[in-house]
C-alpha cells in the first residue's frame, strides 16, 4: 500500500479564494480578459509605473539575493525599524504557513477572530493545532466586541491569536486604543495582526506604533501596490520572532521581479497616495449607488464591504454569466452575502447596470 501523508493534510478542508477560477471560466465560455473582477480587493489601479519598468530590467539568468536585501532596506527606511525586524515572503500566504511551521505545535490552542481569511486556520490545521474561533455577529455588523475578545484570551491563553485589522472580509477596523487592552489581556500570546488593507483606511494606524514585544505584524504588497501576480509580502516583529520565520523559509523564496518591484513601488509613493484618493472617491460613489438600487453595503473602513443578498452563491453565478464577479461569502461562513470591492468608476458602473440601474 503507498505510503499516506500526515492525517492532517489528508483531512484538511480546501480554502476557497477569491479571483478568476480559470477552469470554471473554460466551463462557462468566458476567457479572463472577458471577466471585470470585483471578487479582489487590491487597488484597482494597477501598479506605478516605475514597477514595470524595474520589472523589465531583471536578469532572469541570475538568482535573486536570498535576503530580499535591498527590499528589507527600504522597508525598514519607511517603517522606522531595523532591516532585522523585517522578513519577506511570496505573498503574506506563505509567510502564514511559515508562522504556523515555527510556532503551531500539535495540540496547541490557536485563537481566531472570525468571519476571516480562510489561511489562518488552513496552516493552523496542517500544523495539527487546534482552531478556537471568537465570531463577531451580523446583528452588530460584524464589528469585533473587544472587551469580549479580550477576556477570551486572557482566559483560553492560546499560543498564537490570529487578526486581520482591517478585517476580510467585513472591513471592519480596530484603532490602537481598541488594540491595545487586547494585545495586553493575555501578554503569553503571540498577537499576528495581518494589516494587508491598512493602507486603504483614512488616517488608519499600524500595531507597530503599540510597540509590543508579542505583536507580530503581516503586510501584503498585493494589495495597495497592486502586485498580486508577483506575490509579495513581509512581517514586522521582534527580532526572535523573525528570525524564527527565516529559519523555515525555503531559499529564494521570493523571485528577483518581485524584489525589484517592491523596492520601486516603495520608491513611487506620489502614485499610491493619488490612486488611493481617486479610490476613495470611487468607492463613496459606489456605495451611494447601491444603496439607491436598494441593496445595504455593511459598514466598512475599507474599499471592500459585505452586502446581504439572501443567496450568495446565486448572486455570484447569476453576475457571472454577465461577465462580473463578485466573492460568494460561504466560504468565510456568510453563505447570505457577497464581498465586493470597489473598482474604477466606469467599471463600478457596468455592475450597477448588471444589478438593475441606468
Amino acid at each position: 500500500m503507498l505510503m499516506q501523508p500526515r492525517f492532517c493534510v489528508r483531512t484538511i478542508p480546501r480554502v476557497v479564494h477569491g479571483a478568476l477560477d480559470f477552469e470554471e471560466l473554460a466551463r462557462l465560455g468566458l476567457s479572463p480578459g472577458d471577466v471585470l473582477d470585483f471578487s479582489v480587493n487590491s487597488n484597482p489601479y494597477g501598479p506605478s509605473p516605475r514597477v514595470r519598468e524595474a520589472v523589465a530590467g531583471v536578469p532572469l539568468d541570475r538568482y535573486p539575493d536570498r535576503e530580499s536585501l535591498a527590499l528589507r532596506q527600504a522597508l525598514a527606511s519607511r517603517l522606522g525599524v531595523s532591516p532585522q525586524a523585517i522578513v519577506v515572503g511570496n505573498g503574506a500566504s506563505e509567510l502564514l504557513l511559515l508562522l504556523a511551521l515555527a510556532y503551531v505545535r500539535s495540540g496547541d490552542t490557536i485563537f481566531i477572530v472570525e468571519p476571516t481569511f480562510g489561511e489562518y486556520a488552513r496552516v493552523v490545521r496542517l500544523m495539527g493545532g487546534r482552531v478556537h474561533p471568537w465570531w463577531a455577529k451580523a446583528k452588530d455588523d460584524f464589528a469585533v466586541d473587544v472587551v469580549l475578545v479580550a477576556e477570551a484570551v486572557h482566559d483560553l491563553r492560546p499560543r498564537v491569536a490570529f487578526l486581520c485589522n482591517p478585517n476580510n472580509p467585513t472591513g471592519q477596523y480596530l484603532s490602537l486604543q481598541e488594540l491595545r487592552p487586547l494585545v495586553e489581556a493575555a501578554p503569553q500570546t503571540l498577537f499576528v495582526i495581518d494589516e494587508a488593507y491598512l493602507p486603504f483606511v483614512a488616517s488608519g494606524r499600524s500595531a507597530l506604533e503599540l510597540q509590543a514585544a508579542n505583536v507580530l505584524v503581516l503586510r501584503s504588497m498585493t494589495k495597495e501596490y497592486a502586485l498580486a501576480g508577483l506575490r509579495l509580502g513581509y512581517a514586522v516583529g521582534p527580532t526572535e520572532v523573525i528570525a524564527a520565520l527565516a529559519a523555515v523559509r525555503p531559499a529564494w523564496n521570493v523571485n528577483a521581479m518581485a524584489q525589484a518591484a517592491g523596492v520601486a513601488a516603495l520608491e513611487d509613493e506620489t502614485y499610491l497616495q493619488r490612486s488611493l484618493t481617486w479610490l476613495a472617491q470611487a468607492n463613496a460613489d459606489f456605495r451611494a449607488n447601491l444603496t439607491g438600487l436598494g441593496l445595504i453595503p455593511l459598514p466598512s473602513a475599507t474599499h471592500f464591504f459585505l452586502l446581504q443578498v439572501g443567496n450568495g452563491a446565486r448572486f455570484r453565478q447569476t453576475l457571472l454569466r454577465q461577465g462580473i464577479l463578485v466573492r460568494d461569502g460561504a466560504s468565510f461562513g456568510l453563505p447570505a452575502y457577497v464581498r465586493i470591492a470597489t473598482r474604477r468608476p466606469e467599471e463600478n458602473q457596468q455592475l450597477i447596470q448588471a444589478l438593475g440601474g441606468n
